[in-house]
Parts: structure tokens; sequence; C-alpha cells
């Protein structure tokens, strides 16, 4: 994001990408990093595989962003899969990288671990792994948080209480996972403030611009399609670029509204797609 529309609107913007699943295609990550370093992100979050099966290749990525982009880097860590043995070992590594900021997650369990691996983890949850790092590093910590609620959660309110011992843990900020209706957004807003959640909150976008990734978006997050999304998918779905053009439409509504709200930060899931990324980002600045 340039620094005049960051002044204007006091709303940051950042990305996150992930390492590609063949070696082969890891090369073409890099084009994908330097066109999306032109936009001028605040910074760029990188993920990895469940039990950290990419986290080599995702400090290889964070520490580019971070040494050659000159962009801050947000390197993902998960609970599932890591020993304290191992995470002491990748924090190292990320040092080494020059990568001095995570984003602290519970992670996903691999399917090939066991009930025997998964019950022995060292670290059950996104608090514990939070706190271990504020303990052992001096790594600047993010979350996630659940405007809808964590899918696991039974209710709100144990959700919040989760996510105020995360934040009380060390987390500094929050990364939000994806939303469609920016009404969910702000009404947590309002409930993690009345707990006393005082971090930055970024607002977490997906840019839904085929049917088929919505319906694979919302059966891993478990984030509601409000009637408009609906009904765009409804008009749209079967023209390619109809849809893509509609999703990213929506995606920019979606942004402008938060960021006339004062919302902290956008933290657009990119999917790696740079074109889409680049469009959102232009409709964004030609509206100022």
């Amino acid at each position: 994001m340039s620094e005049n529309r960051k002044n204007r609107t006091g709303t940051g913007l950042s990305f996150e990408v992930f390492p590609p699943k063949k070696d082969e295609e890891f090369e073409n990550v890099y084009q994908i990093l330097r066109e999306l370093g032109s936009l001028h992100p605040d910074y760029i979050s990188c993920t990895y595989g469940a039990g950290g099966s990419r986290a080599g290749k995702t400090i290889e990525i964070a520490s580019f962003i971070q040494k050659e982009l000159k962009i801050d880097a947000v390197a993902h860590i998960t609970c599932v899969g890591f020993t304290r043995t191992d995470l002491d070992a990748n924090c190292a590594a990320l040092k080494e990288a020059g990568v001095s900021h995570v984003l602290a997650l519970r992670g996903d369990r691999p399917q090939a671990m066991t009930d025997e691996q998964y019950n022995r983890r060292e670290f059950h949850y996104a608090s514990d792994l939070v706190r271990y790092l504020r303990e052992h590093t001096d790594l600047t910590i993010a979350g996630a948080c659940y405007p809808e609620k964590h899918f696991e959660s039974p209710d709100f309110e144990e959700d919040l209480r989760h996510l105020k011992e995360k934040v009380d843990a060390g987390a500094g900020s929050l990364i939000s996972q994806m939303f469609f209706d920016n009404d969910y957004f702000y009404r947590f807003l309002d409930r993690a403030a009345a707990v006393g959640i005082r971090v930055p909150i970024h607002a977490g976008i997906m840019p839904i611009t085929t049917a088929k990734q919505l319906g694979t978006t919302v059966s891993l997050s478990g984030s509601s399609v409000p009637k408009k999304l609906a009904d765009l998918i409804a008009t749209y779905g079967d023209d390619k670029e109809d849809m893509r053009k509609a999703g990213i439409e929506y995606a920019v509504d979606q942004i402008r509204d938060l960021e006339e709200h004062g919302v902290d930060g956008i933290h657009i899931y990119s999917m790696n797609k740079v074109k889409t990324t680049t469009d959102i980002c232009h409709m964004l600045r030609s509206s100022l």
C-alpha cells in the first residue's frame, strides 16, 4: 500500500501467500512476490502445510520477502506436529533468515498423524504456543481470531475467553478468519473490546472468484454465506470471467466499507493470485 493511501485511510493492507506443493513450481513464487511487493503492502504472511510439512519453504519465502523485497514478513507456525525441540530449531532458522514476526496457530491435524501422536502433542492450543514463544524468543507474535467464532467452540463467549487468553499470553495483534458479511466483523470487534481485547485486529478478506472456491472455502472455514454473495454465485457462477469480476467487486465493496469504519487492517488471502490481488488494489486506489 502506498504511504499516501495509508495516511488517508488509516487502514493497513497485507497479503497472505503459500509455498507451492510441488518443488518445480517454487521458483514462480519469487515472481509472484515481486509483483505483490510492488503493491506496497504493510506485510506479507506465508503459510505452510499441516504439521510443518513446508516449514523450510516458508522460511525461504519469508526471508525473500524480508531481505529482498524489504517488506515485513510474517511466517506461520502451528502447534500440530511441532515438539519444543522442533520449534526451537524453527525459530533459530527464522532468526538466521532475518524474520522476526510470526503468526502462531493451532493448525490442522495432518491426515497421517495417529491418535496417539495427536494426543501426545506438546502444544495443544495456540495460546500454549504463543506463551512459549513469548517466554523463549524475542519474536513479534500475532494470533488468529474468528468473527463468527471457531467452529469447534460451543458458543461465542467461550471463544472470546480463549482469545483473551491468547492475547494475554503474548499475541500483540490478531488476523481474522475470512468472512463475507462485515456486520459479523463489527459485532466481533465490539464483543472483543468488551472483554478487554485491545490489540490491533486485521480483517481477513478472501476474494471469491469461482463458484467452486466458495464451496471449498466455506467447508474449511465455517464462514457463513450472506444472501448477496449466494445470489452473485447463482447469477454469474457459470461464466468464468463474469464470476471473477463480480467476486472482485464484492471483495472491494467489503474492503471499502471496512476502511470507512476505520478498521486496523485488511489482510487479503491472495491464494497466490497476483492479477486478482492487483485488480483489487487498483480499484481501491481509483476510488480515493
